[in-house]
């Protein structure tokens, strides 16, 4: 399990929404022209799934948090906080500009959000056979109007989220045979 923020790409996807992957892809792969571009050389593949039943827990751990504090919205600028899933997009850096978020769009237009971890992890844990799922509060529009305060954001919207998450996320986890 991975929590963590992103950048919100779609335009369904608003600041303070939650994005639970169900795929993963590395943006910035271009290993052409030996392989298509976003592909991982020699893996025949550039999406890495998410473990469907630990998605799907996710999605419930999700549904049952309340809603932020008025304070919390209002500092903030969080409308109702929505949860969505699909594709989550990695790089190596942060996205920070419209024209790169605009060229993202274009070419992946059904990615929800960005950020630079996920996808290489969901890789790694499809080499050593470990169910992978991952969870984003979106800090942003990975565009120019990036969040001013993002320490804050962390502590006070996605902190508290994913601790939130997590907590009720553990009693739904199944017991490994012993």
């Amino acid at each position: 399990m991975f929590t963590g923020v992103a950048g919100g790409l779609h335009d369904k996807v608003r600041v303070g929404d939650t994005v639970i992957g169900t795929e993963f892809l590395q943006h910035d792969m271009d290993a052409s022209p030996l392989f298509p571009r976003h592909e991982i050389p020699l893996y025949g593949r550039a999406r890495f799934p998410a473990d469907a039943m630990l998605s799907g827990l996710l999605w419930r751990a999700a549904s049952m948090q309340g809603v932020f504090d008025a304070d919390t919205r209002a500092r903030f600028g969080l409308e109702a906080p929505r949860i969505h899933q699909g594709l989550l997009i990695s790089g190596d850096r942060f996205v920070a500009r419209a024209d790169e978020a605009h060229a993202l769009r274009a070419a992946l237009p059904e990615a929800l959000a960005v950020e630079m971890e996920a996808a290489a992890v969901a890789q790694v844990c499809h080499d050593h056979g470990v169910p992978f799922a991952a969870v984003r509060n979106i800090s942003d529009r990975a565009d120019d109007q990036a969040h001013v305060d993002f320490p804050a954001y962390l502590t006070q919207v996605a902190g508290v989220q994913a601790r939130a998450l997590i907590s009720a996320l553990l009693p739904m986890l199944p017991v490994p045979p012993t």
